[in-house]
C-alpha cells in the first residue's frame, strides 16, 4: 500500500499519514495477512516493549505494509521514569522508526507501583517545570518527535491555578514538544467539568499538533467515562470538524479498545473521519 505524505501544518514537518486505527489483537491476523486498505496504524508502546515473541512477530509484519506510530500509556511524565523504561522504548523506536511518538499528561504511579491508570495532575507552575524537565530527558534519549496527549479527567485539584489547555500550551512551548490532540478526551472532560470544549480547541498551540485521536466513551450517572468501547458520538464528530478547521491537515486515528468490533465496522468509523476531514479541507 502506498501512502501519500500530505503537507504538514505542524512546525515539526512530520508527515500527514491520513486516517488510521489502532492495531489490536482481534485484527492481527486479518491485517497482516489480508493487508486491508488503511493509511496507517498506531500501537500501544508497552505491548511491544519486549525482546521477541508474538508481539514483535506481528509488529514486524505490520511494518512491511503500513506506517506505524507508537503511543504510550505508562511513561509517567507526571512522576518519575521507571528503571529501564526509556531504554526499552528506545529499542522499540529503532525497530519502528516512527516520525513521532506520544504519551499522556498524567501520573501513573511510582517505581514500586504502576497503577495502570492515567491519573490527573494539578495544573501549577511547579508541575509545568516538572513536565518540561522530564520531556527534555525523553527528547535527549529518543530520536522521534515526542508529543504529549491531553487526558480525560473526572476531578480537579484545588491547587490548580490554570485551565488544562493553558497548562498544556505552556508545557509544549517550554519543552518544545508536539501535541497529540485527543478530541474525545476534551469532550468527556468538558461534560465532567462544565467548560466549553471549543475554548479548549482555541487555546492549544495548533502548529504543535502532530496527531488527533477520536474515540467513543460511556455515559455514566452524571458524568462521561473515557472507555474507547463505542462508536464516536455526534458531539465528538462535530468537535473534530471544528478542530480540523483550526488545525488543518493532520494525521487522525480512531481508537476502539473495548467491545472491539469487526474490521469492517472499524473501517466504517475510520471512513467517517476521512469524510469529515476531506469536507473541511476541501477534498470532497
Amino acid at each position: 500500500m502506498s501512502v501519500v505524505n500530505r503537507p504538514s501544518v505542524s512546525r515539526f514537518h512530520v508527515p500527514d499519514l491520513g486516517i488510521g486505527v489502532g492495531f489490536r489483537v482481534p485484527h492481527y491476523l486479518h491485517v497482516v495477512e489480508q493487508r486491508p486498505p488503511m493509511d496507517w496504524f498506531e500501537v500501544i508502546s508497552e505491548n511491544f516493549m519486549v525482546d521477541g515473541g508474538s508481539p514483535i512477530h506481528y509488529l514486524t509484519k505490520l511494518l512491511e505494509t503500513y506506517p506505524v506510530i507508537l503511543h504510550g500509556v505508562s511513561m509517567n511524565i507526571g512522576g518519575e521514569f521507571r528503571a529501564g523504561y526509556l531504554d526499552r522504548l528506545a529499542r522499540l523506536c529503532e525497530i519502528v522508526e516512527p516520525p513521532w511518538l506520544s504519551d499522556h499528561v498524567c501520573f501513573t504511579g511510582s517505581e514500586a507501583v504502576n497503577t495502570h491508570d492515567l491519573l490527573p495532575v494539578p495544573y501549577t507552575p511547579w508541575m509545568i517545570d516538572h513536565f518540561v524537565a522530564n520531556i527534555k530527558i525523553v527528547k535527549e534519549r529518543l530520536n522521534p518527535v515526542f508529543a504529549i496527549e491531553n487526558p480525560s479527567s473526572y476531578l480537579g485539584f484545588s491547587a490548580s491555578v490554570m485551565p488544562e489547555w493553558e497548562f498544556i500550551h505552556a508545557v509544549c512551548e517550554r519543552a518544545d514538544c508536539g501535541l497529540m490532540f485527543d478530541v474525545n478526551n476534551i469532550f468527556v472532560s468538558s461534560i465532567n467539568h462544565g467548560f466549553d470544549p471549543k475554548d479548549y480547541v482555541d487555546g492549544i498551540p495548533h502548529d504543535r499538533v502532530v496527531q488527533i485521536h477520536l474515540a467513543g466513551h460511556s455515559i455514566m450517572d452524571g458524568y462521561r467515562l473515557d472507555t474507547h468501547d463505542a462508536p464516536v458520538c455526534d458531539e465528538v464528530w462535530e468537535l473534530y470538524r471544528y478542530a480540523i478547521e483550526k488545525i488543518g491537515s493532520v494525521s487522525t486515528l480512531v481508537e476502539w479498545d473495548g467491545h472491539i468490533p469487526t474490521w469492517e465496522r472499524l473501517s466504517e468509523e475510520a471512513g467517517k473521519a476521512r469524510k469529515i476531514r476531506d469536507e473541511v479541507l476541501g477534498h470532497a
